[in-house]
């Protein structure tokens, strides 16, 4: 019997605090709302294609059943547009232009390190290089990169022919490795 009373009266005590939560969780809303708008303008996946004539850029995105290609147009004002080469991952930051997606900011997409592994500079490569230290140089490039050209002392053990020449890396665990591509591969 009391608790309709009581929660009549809850409301008419709190109505103003309650107001001021929705006010507050709307904001919190339309915040969140926001960060996922600016997420949902960018495209993660492989490069497709590149038309410089078109000006148009096809990724794929999403994996599996799910991957989609999506055709993005891009401009002059477009920055980093050279990083969508075919097969390479790019990340396309996109504005839409009646109703169209349109290239702001076009980035190779990266992989991440392994756990134990860190980056290394080219000055400091370059310093460990005249000093003679110890370690061990891997172009990872295709052996046709190789070819073309590759920094002095380099073994050269691409993704493709890494287990026909694994056995060339060093059997010491603890010898330093520095590998090198050429960039988003």
């Amino acid at each position: 019997k009391f608790i309709p009373l009581v929660m009549m009266l809850t409301l008419v005590s709190t109505g103003c605090v309650l107001k001021n939560a929705n006010a507050s969780q709307d904001g919190v809303k339309s915040a969140a709302a926001s960060v996922v708008k600016k997420q949902e303008n960018v495209y993660k996946g492989s490069v497709v294609g590149k038309s410089n004539m078109a000006k148009t850029i096809s990724i794929q995105v999403g994996k599996g059943d799910k991957a989609e290609t999506i055709m993005v147009n891009f401009d002059d004002n477009t920055k980093g547009a050279e990083h969508a080469s075919k097969d390479h991952a790019a990340i396309i930051f996109y504005e839409l232009r009646d109703g169209q997606p349109w290239a702001t900011v076009v980035k190779p997409k990266l992989a991440k390190l392994p756990q134990g592994a860190s980056e290394i500079k080219t000055a400091a490569l370059m310093e460990m290089m005249a000093s003679n230290a110890d370690f061990t140089l891997v172009d990872a490039r295709p052996a046709t990169r190789y070819a073309a050209a590759h920094i002095s002392g380099a073994v050269n053990i691409g993704t493709k022919a890494y287990k026909e020449k694994a056995g060339s890396l060093p059997k010491d665990k603890s010898k330093l490795l520095v590998l090198y591509c050429g960039g988003p591969t």
